[in-house]
């Protein structure tokens, strides 16, 4: 659906385990870093919050280990009239190390979901 945004992330030992590998919860601050690096352009109109993540699955394919350099592609698969999908892969030296796939929803000053403005979707739409 857009092209691919790439984030470049090299991992530091605050984001490992005892192991020496990247603690599986630092894959979602991770993909969060690289989703708001891509939306860092868009401007919510006054009072809306944005988007806001409503459901994630990732899958762990092979462990990314301390000083490992990477990139996170992220890619929109899916707009919709409140939500968008993201399907966000951890890539290093061409091999995939993770999958993320999830859905924010696009939520309004009063904390409920409403309609994506027409000025972001333009936005999103046209990377």
């Amino acid at each position: 659906m857009s092209k691919i945004h790439k984030f470049p992330f090299a991992i530091a030992y605050a984001d490992t385990d005892a192991g020496g590998i990247v603690y599986h919860g630092r894959y979602i601050e991770i993909a969060e870093r690289a989703r708001m690096n891509w939306l860092r352009g868009v401007a919510y109109p006054d009072g809306d919050l944005g988007f806001v993540i409503r459901e994630l699955n990732i899958k762990y394919i092979r462990p990314l280990k301390l000083g490992d350099e990477f990139v996170v592609e992220t890619t929109i698969t899916h707009v919709g009239a409140a939500s968008l999908s993201v399907e966000q892969k951890f890539v290093r030296d061409g091999e995939i190390y993770a999958i993320l796939n999830g859905t924010a929803a696009y939520i309004g000053g009063d904390m409920h979901p409403k309609r994506i403005p027409n000025q972001i979707l333009q936005k999103i739409t046209a990377e």
